[in-house]
């Protein structure tokens, strides 16, 4: 299927990619930002053993220890999930959110046909598949004594229901910068759950720097921008877990509240978690049968 013109949002993310300050559009590749303890800038995840295979980890958007992502392929097509479903209420001192991970926006066509350019640098073999996920995240997270790691798989849900996860892939390095997603970010992984690794042009409140979703420990993810100057955050702004405590539209109310927030570079959404997760568990879509293609998670 050709390329289709590129949505105004995804034109837009561009940009904003392009204000960091390296060589026009390019962002520093996080491979080997892995820590033990928190650090800025860095992920602290609970695994330390990485497995091989996937991506190809190379191509025309890799300079060196930089990538561009205006450079990088997106996954062809555009396909549409009616089925989507997501539900967020308060129960108590908890908040329930209930999807089947499907998205509110059109996807890239998985798994990636092998008349896809993006086929060349990432045989993602993976069909989207619907999920069971259900989560009881405290609704009015504090912080723990002590941060704590990051799993593999889901780290928090955006508002529109699909996993995020964190910034690495199965092999521990830049999943943005490596792996294949299509136009809105995102891909899925070996059981067909469809996750973002970073910011999406697709996700609601990303425009407007508003709330996109929820940490496992209640904690909310903002947008890029910092809601009272409008500059677009980094790093070096952020604490080490990637969050700050400033003033955030939380459940209707302006408070003064820890969160966490996007930046266009890695760990992306979020280094470690300041609150306590709870548990997502392993996907629970229903896996291919037996003897079906090779396939890996991402």
């Amino acid at each position: 299927m050709p390329y289709t013109k590129i949505p105004a949002p995804v034109t837009a993310f561009l940009l904003v990619l392009a204000a960091v300050p390296l060589q026009a559009g390019e962002l520093p590749i996080g491979d080997g930002k892995i820590a033990t303890a928190p650090r800025v800038g860095y992920l602290m995840p609970c695994a330390h053993h990485w497995r091989r295979g996937g991506a190809v980890h190379g191509g025309p958007w890799i300079h060196g220890a930089d990538w561009d992502p205006a450079e990088k392929p997106a996954v062809q097509g555009s396909v549409s999930w009616p089925s989507h479903r997501i539900s967020i209420v308060t129960e108590g001192d908890a908040r329930v959110i209930s999807t089947n991970d499907l998205p509110d926006h059109a996807t890239g066509r998985f798994p990636i046909s092998p008349s896809d350019p993006a086929y060349r640098y990432d045989r993602n073999p993976n069909p989207i598949r619907p999920q069971d996920v259900t989560l009881r995240l405290p609704a009015r997270p504090v912080p723990a004594a002590q941060p704590s790691c990051v799993p593999m798989g889901m780290i928090g849900v955006a508002l529109d229901g699909t996993a995020i996860y964190s910034a690495v892939d199965d092999a521990g390095n830049d999943a943005a910068a490596h792996e294949i997603q299509d136009r809105c970010s995102g891909h899925p992984q070996r059981r067909g759950q469809y996750h973002y690794h970073g910011p999406s042009p697709c996700m609601s409140g990303e425009k407007t720097s508003g709330l996109i979703g929820y940490a496992l420990d209640g904690f909310g993810i903002y947008g890029m921008r910092d809601r009272a100057t409008g500059r677009i955050q980094h790093d070096a702004d952020l604490d080490a877990c990637h969050g700050t405590t400033s003033k955030i539209r939380w459940d209707g109310k302006m408070v003064n509240m820890y969160h966490y927030v996007l930046t266009p570079e890695y760990p992306y959404t979020i280094g470690c978690f300041r609150g306590t997760p709870v548990s997502a568990g392993p996907p629970r879509g229903r896996m291919p049968p037996p003897g079906g293609r090779r396939m890996r998670r991402g």
